[in-house]
């Protein structure tokens, strides 16, 4: 079975995260026993993306969403870290600016949208407007509750365009989050990242968890679907995300574009003087 059809939610389905467990690594003993496959996508990955860039008929969004600690930074450090950065850009989605608030909920994610030909990977999403601003109760329910749809209708709307759409939702336990923080309290390069806020939001986690599974169940389409990666581990974490991706781009028959002037013609004009003149 591929990696897409194990993990992609289905349309239309009522999921339910606790029979998911996020500890799942598969067939595979351990981060060694996974190396080889990891190396080999991210080298598929490189390929693959560059097709994308030169065609320059199709782009791709990636979506990322988890808990806190849920991966999101090591999803963009180890697995889209292996495209070329010339036609792949991150998009990060934190509380909104004085700008940004003062248009549509969606306006500042049509804005970072890809172009053709570029890989875009948003870091939270436009998901936010109806996870965070549902459990904290920012605006009130008969406006989030409406916003499911108005999602759905612009994600057709950039599909249409030649967009193409993954979204990852990296599941981690509530236990395994607290070991994170932990680590992140234990290791001087990381304490930057911890704070209240991290452990507060915590008491939150079982309305968070509702909230991801109505998402899941609106907004997994056929052709923006949503994956629920068990992310636990981080090397099966990166594996199933990288996997995915490459299988995804392999199904878009990318080519290599066809030269735009006569190769031989330019092979005869240069390449034929510079033999002429070693002969000399």
């Amino acid at each position: 079975m591929s990696y897409i059809d194990r993990f992609k939610v289905r349309p239309g389905s009522r999921l339910g995260l606790s029979e998911i467990d996020p500890a799942f690594k598969s067939h595979y003993e351990d981060e060694a026993d996974a190396a080889d496959e990891i190396k080999e996508f991210r080298k598929r990955l490189w390929t693959l993306q560059e097709l994308l860039y030169v065609e320059r008929k199709q782009s791709l969004l990636i979506c990322l969403q988890a808990m806190d600690t849920g991966g999101k930074d090591g999803i963009i450090n180890h697995v889209l870290g292996a495209m070329n950065p010339q036609g792949c850009r991150v998009a990060h989605f934190r509380q909104p600016s004085p700008e940004e608030a003062a248009h549509d909920f969606l306006w500042r994610a049509h804005l970072a949208a890809p172009a053709r030909g570029e890989v875009v990977i948003f870091n939270r999403s436009h998901y936010e407007d109806v996870l965070v601003v549902r459990v904290h109760d920012l605006v009130p329910r008969k406006v989030w509750s409406k916003r499911y749809d108005r999602i759905n209708e612009f994600e057709r709307t950039l599909i249409d365009g030649g967009t193409h759409i993954l979204k990852f939702y990296l599941h981690i336990s509530k236990d395994e989050q607290l070991e994170r923080f932990k680590a992140r309290l234990d290791d001087p390069t990381k304490q930057w990242k911890i704070s209240d806020a991290d452990y507060q939001e915590r008491e939150f986690w079982d309305e968070y968890t509702l909230a991801y599974e109505k998402v899941l169940s609106r907004c997994s389409t056929r052709r923006a679907p949503w994956f629920v990666i068990p992310a636990n581990h981080k090397w099966f974490r990166d594996l199933a995300v990288g996997r995915i991706v490459v299988e995804h781009l392999e199904g878009l028959g990318l080519k290599y574009p066809k030269p735009t002037v006569n190769i031989a013609r330019i092979r005869r004009k240069y390449h034929g003087l510079e033999k002429e003149r070693k002969k000399k």
